[in-house]
């Protein structure tokens, strides 16, 4: 498992299954379960984005947390169309910004609560402790489900 650190509140978007795709400066040939940590830096002012509305923001919700762990997500393809000039478009959708690489988020899910830890920047692996953490509470989360 990797990880990304993302900044609120694109991170609750991510984590609530809006958002499914993340701009990132850097392509990556990972392909992979991801985990998405909130980052200790809130973009002020995407609080009031209409697409960050949409996804239901709600900076009282646990998954607005920052400095934690709130979702795991498989990192499903990259696009780089519109990187570095180009002229291509892309089909990546609102989420997705010109100039970046689209990294496309797949079967997101939202832990049933964050896991303070420490982000990085770029594509990151966490301790062992962590993502045995994560592990042990998607599992406990899913055996929930089923009964």
């Amino acid at each position: 498992m990797q990880a990304i650190s993302v900044q609120q509140p694109w991170a609750f978007a991510i984590a609530c299954g809006g958002k499914s795709v993340s701009n990132q400066a850097m392509p990556t040939a990972y392909r992979g379960p991801l985990l998405i940590h909130a980052s200790m830096r809130v973009d002020l002012s995407a609080c009031d984005s209409p697409l960050v509305q949409a996804a239901g923001w709600d900076p009282g919700d646990p998954l607005a947390a920052i400095g934690a762990a709130i979702a795991v997500a498989d990192l499903a393809a990259v696009c780089s169309a519109t990187v570095d000039g180009g002229t291509d478009e892309c089909a990546c959708g609102p989420w997705a910004e010109p100039g970046a690489h689209h990294w496309h988020l797949a079967d997101v899910r939202a832990l049933p609560r964050p896991i303070v830890a420490l982000g990085r920047t770029d594509l990151w692996e966490p301790a062992a402790s962590l993502v045995a953490e994560v592990e042990t509470m998607m599992a406990g989360a899913a055996l929930n489900k089923v009964t």
